[in-house]
């Protein structure tokens, strides 16, 4: 079978190299599952440069999102059939609850545990998620890390925000556009941010209508009080980190919400904790969630008949070329690679 590894770990866009690897038989209670796409995570860009914390064993296979249908039973496996199509969840290990640090051991495509970057993979049975049967491969390979986690950030907490609550949403990266389209089919008030004509446009055509470009005004936080009469969003859906999370700070109201999903602009940062203490700021991290969220998630995109935003799909034999994409940072949406 065929599937990209990292050979190259540190190199970038230079890591993945497409190899020829045994084929794979299941074991007791695991699927084979054939991998139809795959999506990437700036994660995986990290990885490739070797910013991502903690060794990797060496050829890993990397990418923790992938769609595909099973293909094989192991021994014991009660829970599905062949020709069922799933997703990989991106903690194999975390079924429900709060998240435990011992769930990071066994993340896909990190560490010693293989991805979805193949055409066939062997997972644990209790690791995969039934997907929305009205997506395609490519758009369902896009919901367990991006997906899951805008879900976690505003579709989790309870209670949730209102109809008519306003959110912040920085970017236009997969997390973000998912934040986007989650928060309108709630109900919500998107302010969001870009710095592209063409990406701005593309915001409207969701129906997000207030928009700031960060070029113009990079002092954005002062506008975003501006838009919300100067009490500020109700949420904030930050995927900057170390540069922005200051002025996410500014931008929310007293008692609102920061949730802290990436860290695009890097993790350094001297944050004054002021706004946090005096406005009663709730500041969270979110790490994806857990398989029984994904669950709930693929149950409620299947209600509401919601597509995943794909930026570009590109082949396997050219997987390089699209994390040269996410490098790039030009992307709209998520970036796909079909597993031919």
């Amino acid at each position: 079978m065929k599937a990209v590894v990292i050979r190259n770990h540190g190199r970038g866009v230079e890591a993945w190299k497409l190899v020829d690897r045994p084929d794979l038989a299941p074991g007791p209670s695991q699927v084979l599952v054939r991998v139809r796409a795959a999506s990437l995570n700036f994660r995986d860009l990290l990885i490739a440069r070797g910013h991502f914390g903690g060794p990797i064993k060496n050829d890993l296979i990397p990418l923790p999102d992938g769609a595909g249908e099973i293909m094989a039973l192991g021994e014991g496996v009660t829970r599905w059939k062949v020709g069922d199509r799933v997703a990989g969840s991106y903690f194999q290990t975390w079924r429900a609850g709060p998240l435990r640090a011992d769930y990071f051991q066994h993340m896909l495509g990190a560490g010693s545990t293989d991805g979805m970057l193949a055409q066939v993979v062997a997972l644990p049975e209790t690791g995969v998620v039934r997907i929305p049967s009205h997506l395609s491969y490519e758009e369902a390979a896009t919901l367990p890390c991006a997906g899951l986690a805008a879900w976690n950030a505003l579709m989790e907490p309870s209670p949730r925000q209102r109809p008519g609550a306003a959110v912040l949403i920085l970017g236009t990266g997969g997390v973000s556009i998912f934040a986007v389209q989650l928060a309108l089919a709630a109900g919500l008030r998107v302010i969001a941010t870009s710095s592209s004509a063409d990406k701005i446009e593309r915001l409207r055509g969701l129906g997000v209508t207030d928009i700031i470009n960060y070029r113009e005004m990079p002092e954005w936080q002062f506008e975003v009080l501006r838009l919300t009469k100067g009490e500020g969003v109700d949420q904030v859906i930050e995927v900057g980190g170390g540069g922005t999370l200051a002025q996410s700070l500014e931008a929310v109201k007293s008692g609102g919400t920061v949730s802290l999903i990436g860290h695009l602009t890097g993790t350094e940062s001297q944050i004054n904790p002021f706004p946090i203490l005096f406005k009663a700021v709730r500041l969270e991290g979110v790490v994806v969630g857990s398989i029984q969220s994904f669950e709930e998630m693929s149950r409620a995109l299947e209600e509401l008949a919601l597509r995943p935003v794909i930026d570009k799909i590109f082949p396997l034999h050219h997987a390089s070329e699209a994390l040269a994409r996410m490098e790039a940072a030009t992307h709209f949406g998520k970036i796909v690679v079909r597993v031919d």
